[in-house]
């Protein structure tokens, strides 16, 4: 017969205080209730536990031996209760992040040394993914958080009711131009940019639509001859003089790297999960450090609004 741990806690009550009367006192029980405690208990184990005589009770070598494994048993279930209240404060688990590799950098990476400086109990598990691979493994069940973008154009391609989404930041898109690119600075116009050859994102990539669109708001098609979705690649292909292209300012590297005259590019980045687990303590820890880390970026981007789709908040 298995034994009862709530038992546990009587015979190690027992040892504690000597007596059934100070042990019911203790738990909070009839001295009654102690002793059918006990004797279900000796009948469980399958030996004899106390040796009786009147109103005094001895623990037997079975009973002794019983107490040492009560008081592991016993500190157990307490570091697993303790376990379980830090779990639900959103202190402890898992939590998977999916993002790309910029957000990886900016907030995601501020937010695993934050969580691991105030909330270690807390394991966050990164993927790296393009922004437009984010949201569907995200509606899949495969993570918990995604961090993607949006921008005016795109919005009807992230407004899904099925999720919720917390603005991190919104930066510009920057030109990155060739060493000897005769631009003179310091602001580029995109129509400067009509006749050169382009690198840009791979077709998909919600990037490569924010350039082909601002490139048509300026009146002309870009000749795009080289594709990447790596800014970095992307850079050192303009640095080697192929072309120019149109970066996020938090990826944008290059000899050459101007502002957009006017109003340039923007992309939207923000943070979705599930409609529905707006309120799991865990996720909620995680959400709040994205955005503290978010507000406490102070190179390149800026912070916007952000549209949301309606019934979002």
């Amino acid at each position: 017969m298995p034994i009862d741990p709530r038992r546990l806690r009587v015979l190690r009550a027992l040892a504690d205080h000597g007596t059934v009367t100070a042990a019911g006192r203790a738990l909070h029980l009839t001295p009654s209730a102690v002793s059918q405690q006990l004797a279900a208990l000796e009948s469980e184990a399958g030996q004899d536990l106390l040796r009786r005589k009147g109103r005094r009770v001895w623990l037997t070598s079975a009973g002794e031996l019983l107490v040492d494994h009560a008081t592991a048993v016993l500190a157990e279930l307490d570091r697993a209760e303790a376990r379980l209240a830090e779990l639900g404060a959103g202190r402890l688990g898992r939590v998977r992040v999916a993002a790309f590799a910029s957000a990886i950098v900016q907030v995601v990476a501020p937010a695993v040394r934050h969580l691991r400086a105030h909330a270690p109990g807390i394991t966050i598990q990164v993927r790296d993914a393009e922004g437009h691979d984010s949201l569907p493994m995200l509606l899949d069940g495969e993570i918990d958080i995604a961090i993607t973008m949006e921008h005016r154009a795109l919005t009807a391609l992230t407004a899904d009711d099925r999720t919720t989404r917390d603005p991190l930041y919104t930066e510009p898109f920057d030109a990155v131009l060739p060493p000897n690119h005769p631009a003179p600075g310091p602001t580029v116009s995109l129509t400067d940019l009509a006749t050169d050859d382009w690198i840009a994102p791979a077709a998909g990539n919600p990037c490569r639509d924010v350039v082909l669109l601002a490139c048509e708001h300026a009146g002309f098609a870009p000749r795009i001859t080289h594709t990447s979705d790596d800014f970095a690649a992307e850079s050192a292909l303009v640095d080697a003089g192929v072309g120019v292209a149109l970066i996020p300012r938090t990826a944008a590297h290059g000899t050459r790297v101007l502002p957009v005259a006017g109003d340039p590019p923007t992309r939207r980045v923000f943070a979705a999960i599930r409609r529905g687990r707006e309120d799991h303590p865990l996720i909620s820890t995680v959400r709040a450090a994205l955005r503290t880390a978010a507000e406490s970026m102070t190179d390149g981007p800026v912070r916007g609004d952000v549209v949301t789709p309606a019934g979002e908040g």
